[in-house]
């Protein structure tokens, strides 16, 4: 049975089952979106949050969880010249910090296309000092104020991979980055689908963004699971779910590419393929369609705008690729519960006439950290406007869920955009520490694992 966590007003309350909330932390005002959690040698934990828009990423100490501290920020560029910018991703590992940086996006922040922003990597040293990060190098992608760097992967060792804008290139290709010599980083290898290269195309006769043609692909997301290494994993917007034989990171080579769309995802839907994560020892992956921000939705825009109709489905699904060349969609992630005292029947409807785009967004990735938790039979997601969910996947074909926090609506605006629909809170991001204790009562994991949700708008 779903009970209310708690409520800052009658009408803001928030949802949770079968876990503990044992910290919360404002970040003093500043928004944040993914983070790395990091473990020193003499026992402290540190959380770099990244933020999706904004040019800082916060420090924060979480060594003991029920008070989680700000005690410190690291800025990547000036924010009186660089007032477009993001920091979308950062990775922890080999006592290394490593930051995307790219442009933010029009519709959620307010920007336009050319505003000012920093686009590639900044490596930091956080073996020295974690609270001061040493600056060891900046790559740049060679595109100036566009997205830049999106969700890269890096689990240690010598390369990079990641989502970049390229020069001659539309949208993000793979760039693999050799950082052998952190202080000096190079590019090492690339790869891309045929129609994001420009040489010989007409300008703009493949769009790109949120209304690109159906098909068309992008690299959103790169994942390495850390028992395969030599195998790259993609979520590649309309291009569907990759996987790169990088054994040769100079030369990448594809392996296979399993299409989800259709019939999942479409339209308006934010990364169309979002996330392709293998699990730890298994011989399955999680692919994920991305869902939207509800919030940006009216019931005019949904039942006469450009993407009226139904809203096709947006979901986690369980692949078989115990061969990678021949990947299966096998099962499907059941549509998260709706607490008994939910405002509405569903997430698909939010109280404004008409069903709207609902879906998963990140998931966590524990990337070979043994810091982080990587159980294989436990799948956790955060969704869009449905919270934090936590999956039990140790029987791929039939998945269960096992818990949820859905935090209160937010009182105000994230950033200074307009927002026509309905004020609800939208979950984003999440890590989690290993957990040192076992709820008793429910029999699920609690107390020392650590989540960071951020609220959108």
């Amino acid at each position: 049975m779903s009970v209310p966590f708690y409520a800052k007003s009658p009408d803001n309350q928030g949802y949770i089952k079968n876990m503990d909330v044992v910290g919360f932390c404002d970040l003093n005002g500043i928004n944040a979106f993914q983070m790395a959690l990091y473990k020193t040698d003499d026992g402290k934990y540190y959380m770099y949050c990244g933020s999706f828009k904004g040019n800082g990423v916060n420090i924060v100490d979480v060594t003991d969880p029920a008070n989680p501290q700000v005690v410190g920020i690291v800025y990547v560029s000036d924010p009186e010249i660089y007032f477009a910018q993001s920091t979308p991703k950062v990775q922890v590992a080999d006592g290394l910090l490593i930051v995307a940086l790219g442009g933010g996006v029009p519709f959620l922040h307010g920007i336009k296309p050319g505003d000012p922003a920093l686009g590639g990597l900044q490596i930091y040293d956080l073996k020295k000092d974690p609270l001061h990060p040493e600056l060891l190098s900046h790559w740049d992608t060679g595109v100036p104020n566009g997205m830049g760097v999106h969700r890269f992967a890096y689990n240690g060792g010598k390369y990079v991979y990641m989502p970049a804008e390229c020069p001659g290139f539309i949208g993000f290709i793979v760039r693999i980055l050799d950082i052998s010599d952190p202080r000096n980083p190079v590019e090492a290898g690339r790869w891309w689908l045929p129609k994001q290269f420009k040489d010989g195309m007409v300008e703009g006769t493949y769009a790109v963004g949120h209304d690109a043609e159906k098909f068309w692909g992008m690299c959103h997301a790169c994942n390495i699971c850390p028992d395969h290494p030599d195998e790259l994993y993609m979520g590649y917007f309309g291009g569907g779910g990759i996987i790169l034989n990088i054994s040769d990171p100079t030369r990448p080579k594809l392996i296979s590419q399993l299409m989800v769309q259709p019939p999942f995802a479409g339209k308006f839907d934010g990364a169309q393929c979002h996330t392709y994560m293998r699990l730890t020892g298994r011989n399955y992956a999680v692919l994920t369609n991305e869902g939207e921000r509800f919030p940006f939705f009216t019931r005019d825009k949904i039942l006469n705008g450009v993407h009226k109709g139904a809203q096709p489905m947006n979901n986690l699904h369980m692949i078989d690729v115990s061969d990678p060349a021949d990947p299966t969609l096998v099962a499907e992630f059941p549509y998260p519960e709706v607490p008994e005292n939910f405002p509405y029947p569903n997430f698909n409807d939010c109280g404004i006439g008409a069903n709207g785009p609902f879906g998963p967004h990140n998931i966590h990735e524990p990337m070979g950290k043994s810091w982080l938790q990587d159980d294989p039979n436990k799948v956790y997601c955060c969704y869009f406007h449905a919270g934090m969910r936590v999956f039990d996947v140790s029987d791929p074909y039939y998945i269960k869920e096992l818990a949820y926090f859905i935090p209160p609506n937010p009182e105000k605006l994230l950033f200074d955009v307009p927002v026509p629909g309905p004020m609800i809170a939208t979950t984003e991001a999440s890590d989690y520490r290993k957990p040192r204790r076992r709820n008793s009562a429910t029999g699920f994991l609690s107390g020392r694992i650590r989540f960071f949700l951020s609220n959108y708008p």
